[in-house]
């Protein structure tokens, strides 16, 4: 979730003896009820901070940890996308999908980290590409062969079939790659600046809320398999993350000082997805096993079976090597472009709240512009990549993530760097992809059924920042939202209902207005910036932090590039590039870090955007 205020935050002294789980061992011995990790009085004080680099061990635990709690995420979209490629029984293949985003969001992970934002925060794909994408595999020409449907028809090794899959998949290619360009344009250029004064609340939260609302259908049809195993599922991330989240379980641990001891490990707000997913395709499994579910494949209930997909796990290759290119040349689609800007424009919004709640929650000052529009710009190129690998859809930075910095309160860029790479690892191996596709379908749908919702109610929280007491305010969301919900749906249902006579704007027209999330985010874009009225909400401010050493440290370029350009007097121009000179620098002695400026001294900033991604 993104939340908070930018102009408030953290310093953080560099602590490099602070033990693994330090936060943990606080309350060792002391009862579960007193602990309240949300409520500590020391829950401000970090471990370690961005620039500090913990021992490798915690490292690579911390980067698992990242890069388990973006998992649900991350298979979400290749298993949602694969309706739309008629992929549903390819398993595979599927498998080849989700190595291909994994490998792809842990480049685009250390990409980010070492050359964009330079915070610790994660990227992986993200469904505000999903829905634009889904609409164009919704139109008549990209529809499904029905013989695809059929399980006992599709050979996944015939030319006919690959190409029926490949051919959707180059369209979509080539449309994230072109739509890409205009992020890496608005990154690298400064032009998100001047965006953000335009995007308040009343545009964000109906943009978000439909990306929730839109995908009731995948919910809904995955959970249908099996109502009983979904609201299982559904029910044990519900009481991992809201019932059980401040109960802290004894773990074993080892340190120098205290040799092994107990640490008490918040394991149920930290993994409450995986843990739902695993214990439901546990029971599920246990229940195959004793041949309990059907076996007759018509038969309601089948599809909560783990031996549905067959030998996908010794089918599939031990090893994997994602490459560009892999599924063929991909081709452009005009209505498949512009219905990919619209994703891009709400990702860029996303990513900037993004920025800033990671950056108060890792104790580092607030995100300068040249850091903004060098996150946004890579993330550009993140989308560019993603395209050419083909994993089907672009990245984005994980609201998740940024979350679990505040639960483990190690700041460190060095953990996503771990994360990363071992993102990219778990991607080369074949046969780990190939054992997430075995998860059974109505387990997906309750994991569908809470991420769905949550991400409906987080652009809905976004409205804190908007006067609600408003008519006009409450007209903008209500209209923007219904039109959202019902024009998409007309369209679905009336598929000639557009003729205007040129071929090209039918298609555009078709993607934009049936992509809820474009409608009613226009809607609300279009109303809050024309109706008068008194200005009820606030963007992002495009004021410039203070610029100090520790900002320098945090946000400064690699490998001394900083220096390097600043020599020269033309780097000033540059939109992505630090321009300091050695008078506008506030350094820690005479600050006493960013803590001791004045409040009236700190620039004038806004509550951040509120969303989940993907």
């Amino acid at each position: 979730m993104k939340g908070g205020n930018i102009s408030s935050h953290q310093t953080c002294p560099t602590r490099t003896d602070v033990p693994f789980v330090s936060q943990y061992q606080q309350v060792n011995g002391v009862r579960k009820k007193d602990v309240d990790v949300s409520r500590e009085d020391g829950r401000n004080k970090l471990a370690y901070c961005v620039t500090d680099i913990p021992p490798w061990y915690l490292c690579i635990f911390l980067g698992t940890q990242h890069y388990l709690t973006a998992f649900g995420g991350i298979i979400a979209v290749p298993l949602i996308l694969s309706q739309g490629l008629c992929l549903q029984h390819d398993s595979l293949t599927q498998s080849h999908l989700i190595s291909t985003i994994f490998f792809v969001s842990g480049l685009c992970t250390l990409l980010q980290v070492t050359f964009g934002v330079r915070l610790p925060i994660l990227q992986g794909g993200t469904f505000t590409l999903l829905l634009p994408t889904m609409a164009l595999l919704s139109m008549p020409e990209w529809a499904c062969p029905a013989w695809t449907q059929n399980a006992s028809l599709v050979n996944a090794s015939s030319p006919e079939f690959i190409h029926v899959w490949q051919s959707r998949m180059q369209t979509i290619q080539g449309s994230i790659m072109v739509g890409s360009m205009f992020q890496v344009l608005v990154g690298f250029s400064g032009l998100i600046g001047i965006f953000m004064r335009f995007i308040g609340p009343l545009t964000i939260a109906p943009t978000i809320s439909l990306i929730g609302l839109s995908l009731y259908d995948s919910a809904g049809r995955s959970s249908g398999t099996h109502w009983g195993i979904s609201v299982m599922t559904a029910a044990l991330i519900v009481l991992f993350s809201q019932y059980l989240r401040h109960v802290a379980v004894p773990f074993p641990t080892y340190s120098k000082e205290k040799k092994l001891h107990t640490s008490w490990l918040y394991i149920f707000q930290i993994f409450p997805v995986l843990l739902g997913i695993t214990l439901s395709w546990l029971i599920c499994h246990l229940l195959t096993v004793c041949n309990v579910l059907p076996s007759n494949p018509t038969a309601y209930g089948y599809m909560a079976r783990t031996d549905t997909k067959g030998d996908v796990i010794g089918q599939a290759p031990l090893f994997f090597f994602p490459y560009p290119g892999q599924w063929g040349v991909p081709s452009v689609s005009l209505a498949g472009v512009l219905g990919i800007l619209a994703g891009v424009i709400s990702s860029m919004i996303e990513s900037v709240g993004d920025y800033h709640a990671c950056a108060r929650l890792a104790g580092a000052p607030p995100p300068p512009r040249h850091a903004i529009n060098r996150g946004i710009g890579v993330e550009g190129l993140g989308c560019l990549l993603a395209g050419a690998w083909g994993t089907g859809n672009g990245t984005t930075s994980y609201s998740e993530n940024v979350g679990a910095l505040g639960i483990t309160r190690v700041g460190s860029r060095m953990v996503i760097v771990a994360g990363g790479f071992l993102m990219m690892i778990n991607g080369l191996f074949g046969k780990i992809c190939a054992i997430f596709t075995t998860i059974p379908i109505p387990v997906i749908g309750g994991m569908f059924l809470v991420m769905f919702g949550v991400i409906t109610a987080a652009g809905v929280s976004n409205l804190q920042y908007a006067d609600m007491n408003s008519s006009r305010n409450i007209f903008i969301f209500g209209f923007s939202m219904f039109c959202g919900l019902v024009i998409p749906n007309w369209i679905t249902k009336n598929p000639t209902a557009i003729a205007t006579g040129i071929v090209e704007l039918d298609q555009v027209l078709q993607v934009l207005l049936t992509t809820s999330m474009f409608v009613g985010g226009f809607m609300g874009f279009l109303f809050d910036n024309t109706i008068p009225g008194l200005e009820r909400h606030t963007s992002v401010s495009s004021d410039d932090p203070i610029t100090t050493m520790e900002s320098r440290k945090v946000y400064d370029l690699p490998f001394n590039l900083t220096e390097r350009f600043t020599s020269s007097s033309w780097v000033r121009y540059i939109p992505f590039c630090p321009s300091y000179t050695s008078s506008e620098l506030v350094s820690p002695e005479n600050s006493d870090s960013l803590s001791s400026i004045r409040e009236d001294e700190r620039p004038n900033v806004t509550p951040i955007i509120i969303s989940v991604s993907p």
